[in-house]
């Protein structure tokens, strides 16, 4: 049976793979036989996606044998043989899907089993994602469609892989706090990498070809002072709006280089003042009546922008006071986009919940860098303002009285839900976020 049910998909998976190839489609093709090799993996999550895969096949079958036929019939053309062509591959198909939906297909994947549907889901948002990003943008987005046109959708499929290798790191809660320092410090990488490389001469590297300084603050200020350009605020509201302030501690090109420079000691007082919200409504504040002035009096770019890089390299300077503190200063201290982010993100659903039982043991103080569970805040039981739901917190955290949640209702299914979203978000933002 189990050699039946892989020889099955397999053939119904390589029927696909030929019609992309037919259609002219080679990343389409190169990505169908990707996802057939999952299908000799033993990853839980592996046999939901090839059941996608053999869904949206047997829609393609259905909408392409109706077209063929019907393009058959106007032209008065014989049509019945195709019409038993077509049926038998999408009875093939839908074959294939039965098959991996038996209890029998659930043990040739039994690896990672708990995470499987949040790991799919990861999979399937990059995809669509992408997709749609692909789709719509008036130039090419991806590297691999800028350098090889037309084969963007392996791109898209290995970037899909990706995110649900990370929703799985995620949701095991011995591997989540360092999978999400490295996979922030690899976006971050990509970003800045690119960068370098498109001013170094190589001009498919950036995205449009207009530059703008990699400051944070500029998303909102850029906007102020130009009166257009709101593509990067948009991006940065509807993100925050899905991750709530998680897109801090996730997605932030900038950010990652704050924990890393944090990372040097365990977080001790925060210093400065210690008081975050007060800090970073001073730099809010700056940022929007700068930005404004400057559009109202229609000052040059070189002033906008001379002003802009100072703000960053004072923003450097909390980066590098971060290294003796142990908090991320940068982050808590000085960005406003944080701030933004903290309060914008009260719409999105996601929190950080503390149980009742909670014993404010401070385990989870000794490891927050956003200086968000004082003494205070476990005694309130709920966190500070500034928490990004990193969730560093929720891995030492022994008796577990500490997790993600919906609002007021902690949930593992919505720490599931969560997760995948925030490892789908950031392989779409490793695909597509470039100057």
């Amino acid at each position: 049976m189990p050699i039946v049910i892989r020889v099955l998909v397999s053939f119904a998976s390589l029927l696909l793979a030929a019609h992309a190839l037919r259609m002219g489609n080679l990343g389409l093709f190169g990505a169908i036989l990707w996802c057939t090799a999952l299908l000799y993996t033993r990853y839980a999550w592996a046999r939901l996606v090839l059941m996608c895969i053999m869904v949206a096949g047997a829609i393609n079958w259905l909408l392409v044998g109706h077209d063929l036929i019907l393009f058959r019939h106007m032209a008065n053309a014989p049509w019945v043989r195709l019409c038993f062509i077509m049926t038998t591959v999408l009875a093939l198909t839908v074959s294939a899907l039965a098959v991996l939906a038996t209890p029998t297909a659930k043990t040739l994947f039994p690896r990672q089993n708990e995470a499987a549907r949040a790991q799919a889901g990861a999979f399937v948002l990059t995809i669509a994602l992408l997709e749609a990003v692909r789709s719509m943008a008036p130039f090419p987005l991806l590297l691999v469609d800028r350098f090889f046109p037309g084969w963007g959708q392996l791109e898209i499929i290995f970037l899909a892989t990706y995110a649900a290798w990370v929703a799985g790191r995620l949701l095991n809660r011995t591997t989540a706090r360092q999978t999400r320092r490295y996979t922030w410090a690899l976006f971050s990488t990509a970003f800045f990498a690119q960068l370098f490389l498109g001013l170094a001469g190589i001009s498919r590297m950036l995205m449009t070809g207009t530059l703008h300084l990699p400051v944070p603050a500029l998303i909102l200020a850029g906007p102020i002072y130009r009166g257009q350009g709101y593509f990067m605020l948009i991006l940065f509201s509807a993100s925050v709006l899905i991750l709530g302030p998680a897109w801090c501690s996730r997605l932030c090109y900038i950010g990652a280089w704050d924990d890393i420079s944090c990372r040097r000691m365990m977080p001790g007082k925060m210093g400065l003042g210690g008081r975050p919200v007060a800090w970073r409504t001073v730099t809010l504040v700056f940022t929007v009546g700068m930005a404004a002035f400057f559009g109202w009096k229609q000052a040059s770019p070189t002033v906008a922008v001379s002003v802009a890089a100072g703000f960053g390299l004072i923003g450097l300077a909390f980066m590098a006071a971060s290294s003796r503190n142990g908090h991320m200063l940068h982050c808590t201290l000085w960005c406003p986009m944080g701030l933004i982010a903290n309060i914008w993100g009260k719409l999105s659903p996601w929190r950080i919940i503390i149980s009742q039982d909670c014993t404010a043991c401070g385990a989870c103080s000794r490891v927050c860098r956003y200086d968000a569970l004082t003494a205070l805040d476990l005694e309130r039981k709920k966190p500070g303002l500034a928490c990004t739901l990193c969730g560093d917190c929720i891995g030492v955290c022994n008796k577990n009285h500490i997790g993600y949640g919906i609002y007021n209702r902690s949930s593992r299914k919505a720490e599931h839900v969560f997760l995948a979203l925030a490892a789908g978000l950031h392989a779409v933002f490793l695909g597509v976020a470039r100057i």
